[in-house]
C-alpha cells in the first residue's frame, strides 16, 4: 500500500523546491500570483469532494471530471513560464504535471478502495493551508 504515497512524497518535494527556490529567486508577476491559488483551489476541490463523498461509481465519475479540470487548469501559466522561467524550472513544471495526474489516480484508489480515510480526509487541510500560504506571501510581495 505505500506505493500509493510515493507520488505525493514526488510532489511535495518538487513543489517545495519549486515554490522556495525558482519561484522566490525570479519573484513571481500578477498573473501567477493569482494563477498559482486557483491551481491550487482546483486540487483543493478535488480533495475535498472525495473527503466528504462516499465512493460510488457515480461520484467516482464526479471525481475524474473535478481531476480533469485541474490537470487542465495547471497548464494556464505556460505561456507566461515560458518567458519568466529558465530552462530548469520549466523542467521541473513538466514533472509536476506528469505527476499531478498520478496523485489523483493515488488518491482515488485509496479512497474509492477505502484504503486510507485518514489519509484522504486530510489532503483538503493540507492544500487549503498551502493556498492561504501562497495568497498572503506573494500578496505581501511587489509585483515584478
Amino acid at each position: 500500500m505505500a506505493i500509493y504515497y510515493i507520488p505525493f512524497v514526488v510532489q511535495g518535494f518538487a513543489m517545495a523546491f519549486d515554490e522556495l527556490y525558482f519561484h522566490r529567486k525570479r519573484g513571481l508577476g500578477l498573473w501567477e500570483k493569482i494563477g498559482h491559488p486557483v491551481d491550487s483551489f482546483t486540487v483543493f476541490l478535488s480533495y475535498l469532494f472525495i473527503a466528504l463523498s462516499n465512493p460510488t461509481l457515480e461520484n467516482l465519475k464526479i471525481y475524474i471530471g473535478l481531476c480533469a479540470l485541474s490537470c487542465l487548469v495547471i497548464t494556464k501559466d505556460e505561456f507566461v513560464h515560458k518567458e519568466a522561467c529558465p530552462a530548469a524550472e520549466n523542467w521541473l513544471h513538466s514533472v509536476l504535471f506528469v505527476i499531478h495526474p498520478i496523485c489523483f489516480l493515488s488518491a482515488g484508489m485509496l479512497w474509492f478502495y477505502g484504503l486510507n480515510a485518514q489519509f484522504i480526509k486530510y489532503q483538503p487541510y493540507l492544500i487549503f493551508g498551502f493556498i492561504v500560504y501562497q495568497i498572503i506571501y506573494w500578496s505581501s510581495r511587489e509585483r515584478r
